[in-house]
């Protein structure tokens, strides 16, 4: 029986803070790879003419495009990236007609029913895609429609039929991604790193975020020896490269982060590791302890604000002497780490952000970088767009797949842009979003630097030593 040939496209070319690994459109290949013959395109180590001659050579029967980001979420300096995705990758797509094509990813899942109207397509995937995208192509190989299947969203008629995803895929049935057999690693070695996903889902109940319904409300957790192999046979084959831990939340639950650094430490790899998302509530010396053991780097710590009120408002799952604990650990266990602060939520004013601006000072350190967000973009079916929707940011009928952003009244747009410039201007270590690409001779420079004097500090260190000379 001859296979089914299968093409995966990575749309994602952004290199904003550092270029992405596929990560999951891998996983999907290697999940469906025993049922189709399966080739990946990676839009950011490959060009146009390269997908359009793969095209060709593959013959697909089914593509699927994976839409990772939708914009790049800094209000004042908007980048929409759909119009280019939409350009590059799908009309080319399309233009093989044997072909149907399926549209998935985080961003697409975000805004399934308005990429699906802007591009004609038909047939759309929501949430992951390592078992939905299978039932799929199994369903439209039988000529039936895909009705029932968890995650699956199609054009029906003249409307869009939905079925909502189940989050139902344990973590033991994820392969592994092995991504040093379908992407070029070697683009992604000096500035990004090699990911891995610790569990999938979200408990918190931030109003803005839109995490919980990509991946679930409840933890689907890996297994911690599972993932100590895992890095132990990507570091065998590649070499020194970065490790990075992917999950928004690295130390949720509490124990599975001390798990996996304590078996990265029983195996004796040797390896450099970082991760995102530093949970207040959940940090403690131990941790802090086990990961430097296990060869942590870098941190990213998100609280998004230190104000009492503003942490009430944006329903964080810590109080700010937890978040003021959480910093005391970081700089005594001497963790280099990313700070992000988010201004303009509901109820934001002058004070509550002098308040965030109070805690940076006493708390974080001067080697660190600290990002700051001006605004919050709003997504569907977040308590942020309830909101918003009442206090008349937007109307029920507004497309919010271009960038729509809150800023509270109490504040408004113009002072609040106005405060964050003077104070940011008063710390060389706090950085706005609008600046969060360094320019390119900076980044030259800083890269150099690190290859000759054989620099271990995180990118971030280097750049802030950099970051007055290109002011």
């Amino acid at each position: 029986m001859i296979m089914k040939k299968v093409l995966l496209i990575n749309t994602n070319t952004e290199k904003v803070p550092y270029p992405v690994p596929p990560l999951g459109l891998c996983l999907v290949a290697r999940s469906i790879e025993k049922s189709f013959d399966v080739t990946l395109f990676d839009a950011a180590t490959q060009t146009e003419q390269e997908l359009r001659e793969m095209l060709g050579a593959v013959d697909p029967d089914y593509i699927g495009i994976s839409i990772r980001n939708i914009d790049n979420t800094v209000m004042g300096r908007q980048v929409f990236f759909i119009p280019d995705i939409i350009k590059k990758f799908i009309v080319v797509a399309q233009s093989h007609e044997k072909a149907t094509v399926i549209l998935g990813g985080s961003g697409f899942s975000i805004f399934p029913e308005e990429i699906l109207m802007a591009t004609g397509i038909r047939y759309g995937i929501i949430g992951e895609g390592e078992s939905t995208l299978q039932q799929l192509i199994d369903a439209l190989e039988t000529g039936g429609e895909p009705d029932g299947i968890p995650g699956v969203i199609y054009k029906k008629n003249h409307h869009y039929a939905v079925t909502p995803p189940a989050f139902s895929l344990a973590m033991k049935d994820v392969p592994l991604s092995r991504l040093y057999d379908l992407v070029q690693l070697d683009a992604y070695r000096e500035r990004g790193s090699y990911p891995v996903q610790t569990k999938r889902g979200c408990v918190f109940s931030c109003i803005y975020c839109s995490y919980p319904n990509l991946e679930g409300r409840t933890y689907r957790l890996r297994n911690p020896e599972e993932i100590a192999d895992e890095i132990e046979d990507a570091a065998e084959r590649l070499g020194d490269i970065l490790f990075e831990f992917v999950d928004s939340t690295f130390n949720s639950p509490a124990g599975h982060a001390e798990a996996i650094c304590e078996e990265i430490i029983k195996k004796g790899i040797s390896v450099r590791l970082r991760t995102m998302g530093i949970n207040p509530k959940d940090a403690n010396s131990s941790l802090l302890s086990l990961m430097k053991r296990a060869g942590f780097r870098q941190i990213d710590c998100t609280p998004d604000t230190a104000s009492p009120k503003m942490l009430k408002s944006l329903k964080k799952n810590f109080s700010l002497q937890q978040l003021r604990s959480c910093a005391d650990l970081i700089r005594r266990h001497d963790m280099p780490t990313m700070w992000f602060f988010m201004f303009g939520g509901p109820g934001e004013t002058k004070e509550t952000v002098r308040e965030t601006f109070s805690f940076i000072d006493h708390y974080v350190s001067e080697k660190d970088m600290v990002f700051t967000g001006e605004g919050v973009r709003i997504y569907p079916l977040t308590e942020m767009y309830d909101l918003a929707l009442k206090q008349g940011f937007i109307k029920a009928y507004d497309n919010l797949l271009e960038p729509v952003y809150y800023v509270s009244r109490d504040i408004g747009r113009e002072e609040l842009s106005s405060l964050l410039r003077r104070e940011i201007a008063k710390r060389p270590n706090v950085v706005h979003a609008l600046e969060s690409a360094p320019k390119p001779e900076m980044l030259a420079e800083a890269m150099a630097i690190r290859k000759s004097q054989r620099l271990e500090e995180p990118m971030f260190r280097t750049l802030l030593r950099l970051k007055s000379k290109y002011s």
